[in-house]
């Protein structure tokens, strides 16, 4: 009876659980419902390895002995027949039972697998050796499965492992991928294009002959062998290429045998590393690390301009600016003794300057190129392993970093630095009294600047967020209120802005930035004012049109009468009723309720002010 288990009658056993993999089927000996309603209790003889189980689709092989429960009779065995048995995973080729009971095992397991006739052959059952509505005892030992799945969504391109990769990680767009490949016409076993056996690479975002190769490989781990299925629409990249036809469905086995991983550290282009070599720790630099690095410089048309080699190691402190910012950046994402490649833009070099280096000269604008290793690192001490005087002389120090940065109008680094003078000293509960007093100047003055730089960069929220800190622990600090009221203004927020101003002056009455700040405030106030007023006028005439003398009545919701002559409407309102008169003429409440508000704020400013 070798086709008992690939009969499938459905029936009653065609509502079976949603999500079978949640059910807790792992504890040898422990009988487990794992359909939830007792239609397929599972019992493990053996564990088995790992923790990964068939998904959908996926091709098993398992060897199973099937049993009558009622009197323990044999009716089926893979294992005298001496052949595993395997069938594609919850695609309704054998009864529901197998289905849902093969995917919660993992490879290697052998269980027991008791299916109501509900879950095997029902009321029908499978003569002559199964009878009618008989529960059914299954030895089933999952000695493994290839993964078939549709990558693309669309049937496009189906993949099946033939040899699992190793590791988690997965090449992405930016990344060089090594590859083997054969390509065939499907259906034939004849080669129409392959790689070499040390195989080709390419950036995956750039594509190599066929476009179901760079769907496949977002998809696969290093090592990892797979089958493709390929329909025309994922053949060749170019028409043609490399002898693939165009418009025929095709089958590849492809092989990832490694990538360098390619990461944009700038965000924006400007410095791009490539991993030459990964190594087997994890320590990196932190910010304040010293570090020593061998590395080959060229210019991007490959002029050799530097090189630094064993014995004359190039050494500096990361974050401190010692280097041009591309090679700091690079380093400070490198793991110690990895190997990379960084390509540093002109802005993260030396910009439109000419440079002398030792092997030659770097001119304006040039791209360079860091072929370099990371040889020493020296990590600098984390803020827990700083006692509370390092930390609050890390914060002070810090501080100045970020002054001399705004000084230079290096808006980013300022922020960063100050950044971390407030972070080296956030926790202080367990500081001596006078570290305490120290610390909080040093974040009151790191606050205040970095306030300064939002303001500078356009950061409107952000700058008064920042003052809003130093006001909770100082209340009536007048540079805080007038850089608050900076932001107000920049933002428009003229009422707040005036609060602020005028406690400001309160406190110092001579302050000649906050008596300047007040006179373009009355100015910039009123301005807008006028504007705004101008603005809402126009619209409260626009609804102000004079009604029709003789409108037609439109009938009310749910046949009521419509309204009675002399009812107000929106087309015949004044402004002061705007808001509600909208809403009633089916508008946008919120636009009428703005027009009011606005409405009476422009007045209340033109008032004020």
């Amino acid at each position: 009876m070798d086709d008992i288990p690939t009969t499938s009658l459905g029936g009653e056993g065609d509502e079976g659980p949603d999500d079978e993999g949640e059910v807790d089927v792992d504890e040898v000996g422990k009988e487990i419902d794992i359909a939830k309603d007792g239609g397929i209790v599972k019992k493990i003889l053996v564990e088995g390895a790992g923790w990964e189980k068939p998904e959908k689709g996926d091709k098993v092989e398992v060897h199973y002995v099937g049993t009558l429960a009622s009197d323990g009779s044999v009716f089926d065995s893979s294992r005298e027949r001496g052949e595993p048995f395997s069938f594609a995973l919850g695609t309704g080729s054998v009864i529901k039972g197998w289905d849902v009971g093969v995917a919660t095992m993992k490879k290697g397991e052998k269980a027991v697998l008791t299916c109501q006739p509900g879950y095997a052959y029902g009321a029908a059952g499978s003569p002559p050796k199964i009878p009618a509505d008989a529960t059914l005892n299954f030895e089933v030992e999952l000695l493994g499965w290839r993964s078939v799945k549709d990558i693309s969504g669309d049937g496009g391109v189906v993949k099946t492992i033939i040899k699992e990769g190793d590791g988690y990680q997965k090449p992405a767009d930016r990344d060089e991928v090594l590859v083997r490949y054969a390509v065939l016409v499907k259906g034939s076993d004849a080669v129409v294009a392959a790689s070499p056996e040390s195989g080709v690479d390419f950036t995956l975002r750039d594509g190599h002959l066929l476009k179901a190769f760079g769907v496949a490989l977002k998809t696969m781990r290093k090592g990892e062998e797979v089958a493709l299925d390929i329909s025309p629409a994922y053949g060749p990249i170019v028409a043609g290429e490399g002898g693939v036809p165009a418009d025929t469905p095709l089958q590849a086995e492809l092989v990832l045998l490694s990538w360098k991983k390619v990461e944009d550290l700038s965000q924006d282009g400007g410095v791009i590393k490539k991993t030459l070599h990964v190594p087997e720790g994890w320590e990196m630099p932190n910010a304040g690390a010293r570090v020593r690095v061998r590395y080959t410089l060229r210019t991007a048309d490959g002029v050799l301009v530097e090189e630094r080699s064993e014995g004359n190691e190039l050494e500096f402190v990361v974050d401190e600016e010692e280097v041009v910012e591309g090679l700091d950046l690079g380093v400070s994402r490198m793991k110690l003794n990895e190997k990379a490649e960084l390509t540093v833009a002109p802005a993260y070099a030396f910009r439109d300057q000419e440079k002398k280096l030792k092997l030659g000269m770097v001119p304006p604008g040039a791209t360079l190129i860091y072929t370099i290793e990371l040889v020493h690192l020296q990590k600098a001490k984390e803020s827990w392993e700083l006692t509370d005087e390092e930390k609050v002389a890390a914060a002070s120090a810090a501080k100045d970093a970020g002054n001399a940065a705004f000084k230079a109008g290096r808006w980013a680094r300022a922020a960063k630095k100050y950044k971390a003078a407030t972070d080296a000293v956030s926790y202080d509960d367990k500081f001596t009294e006078d570290l305490k007093r120290q610390a909080r100047e040093v974040k009151k003055s790191a606050n205040l600047n970095l306030a300064a730089v939002h303001l500078k960069t356009g950061a409107w929220r952000e700058a008064r967020d920042v003052c809003n800190k130093v006001l909770e622990k100082t209340s009536g600090h007048p540079k805080a209120l007038y850089r608050r009221a900076q932001a107000h203004m920049a933002a428009g927020d003229y009422v707040e802005a005036e609060v602020d101003i005028k406690a400001a002056l309160q406190l110092e009455p001579g302050n000649r930035d906050v008596r300047a700040l007040h006179a373009r405030f009355r100015k910039e106030s009123a301005a807008a004012s006028a504007k705004e007023a101008q603005f809402f006028s126009k619209a409260f005439q626009r609804l102000a049109r004079k009604p029709d003398p003789n409108p037609t009545p439109v009938p009310a919701a749910n046949g009521a009468p419509p309204a009675a002559e002399g009812v107000a409407t929106a087309s015949g309102v004044s402004g002061e009723h705007a808001a509600v008169d909208t809403a009633a003429a089916g508008g946008d409440v919120e636009m009428g309720e703005a027009a009011g508000e606005a409405g009476g704020r422009a007045a209340g400013l033109i008032q004020h002010v």
